[in-house]
């Protein structure tokens, strides 16, 4: 049904990783069932992917901050530090971009999932966030200092939505839910791609990749050798097609490059276990599904090493270290695991209140 006022959105996601992008979907469906016109921004990778997923889709081309990630575990976080001022910089284009782009395409409002410069005097600007409490490792002197900084340039959007649900029972645990919340932000519900169809499965193990390099190929490599010997059927989906497909695959493998949404899914409601990383967004997709997972943090996400602790503690996900890890080791620990349902499956709905009050107001 087209809205009675139709608006043009402009959804801009961060280009760290497919999560970001991934969901969005939920929000450019929701927008676009309402009959609102959306446009998204994003690096030649993102618009692929969102085109793909929602066929007749506009989008515009607008470069990543391009953070590069370092190989040795430990060196993580100090990578970071020496690229701060890089991203700051690209924060600031993106900024003189929006004004730019504006000024030739009028928009009635723009979401930025985790674009720090895309906010506008003019037009009425959101961000969304899962992480408000900073957790670099290096202390808590250090983790306050930015996360003060981090609520500065949150507070220059006029409304943050906080990617999770505001009760006791939530996802982010103290990543989404710190002491204070920033004047202008509130909780939007969790986000997925996916919304549950099937019953869920044992037909497989799925192995789920995702993040960034090098991390992605070293986790793949040690699975990918380990699953050769597995006694039952593997799904293995490497996250990229930006390299080149494995070959000499035994035959109880089904190997895949990247999947797109509807692809995906059944293989996901099929799965027994799923391997993945603990990005926020592959863990609001596990939810979303009810599936069982062991989640393998990327070594030095310090972002990721809390959820898989924080989730394996709740017994919701078992979580196990990339270093020296042992699947047969894994599975066999896994049956003793408790995996605990989490009960927020309404939390995948409220996105829809809070975008329609948002549309109202603009």
């Amino acid at each position: 049904m087209p809205a009675k006022n139709t608006k043009r959105i402009l959804v801009a996601p961060l280009d760290w990783g497919l999560g970001h992008s991934s969901r969005c979907l939920p929000l450019i469906t929701y927008l676009r069932g309402l009959g609102h016109e959306v446009v998204v921004a994003g690096n030649t990778w993102q618009r692929s992917f969102l085109s793909e997923s929602c066929p007749g889709i506009k989008t515009i081309h607008l470069e990543g901050y391009n953070v590069a990630y370092s190989k040795k575990a430990g060196g993580f976080m100090f990578s970071m530090f020496r690229q701060l001022p890089k991203i700051l910089a690209s924060i600031r284009q993106e900024h003189h971009w929006l004004a730019e782009e504006v000024a030739k395409h009028p928009y009635d409002g723009i979401i930025s999932d985790n674009r720090y410069g895309l906010f506008h005097q003019k037009v009425p600007s959101v961000i969304m966030t899962h992480q408000l409490s900073v957790r670099t490792g290096l202390g808590n002197a250090v983790d306050e200092m930015l996360r003060r900084l981090h609520y500065k340039y949150l507070r220059r959007f006029p409304q943050c939505w906080v990617v999770d649900a505001g009760s006791n029972a939530n996802l982010g645990g103290k990543l989404s839910h710190p002491k204070s919340l920033p004047e202008n932000a509130g909780y939007m519900g969790l986000l997925s791609q996916f919304r549950k169809k099937n019953t869920n499965g044992n037909q497989h193990l799925l192995v789920l990749l995702s993040g960034p390099e090098p991390q992605r190929t070293l986790l793949s490599d040690i699975l990918w050798e380990q699953v050769q010997a597995h006694k039952g059927a593997v799904v293995f989906v490497e996250g990229s097609d930006e390299i080149n497909a494995r070959t000499g695959a035994a035959a109880h493998i089904s190997y895949h490059l990247r999947l797109a949404t509807e692809q995906l899914q059944p293989l996901l409601e099929e799965a027994g276990i799923v391997i993945c990383r603990s990005g926020y967004s592959t863990l609001m997709d596990l939810v979303a599904l009810g599936k069982r997972a062991i989640v393998i943090p990327t070594p030095g996400q310090t972002e990721q090493g809390y959820l898989a602790s924080h989730l394996h503690r709740a017994g919701v996900f078992f979580s196990c270290r990339q270093k020296n890890f042992n699947l047969r080791e894994a599975l066999l620990a896994v049956d003793e695991f408790p995996f605990k349902q989490l009960t927020l499956q309404h939390s995948f709905d409220i996105h829809q209140e809070v975008l329609n009050k948002w549309l109202e107001t603009i």
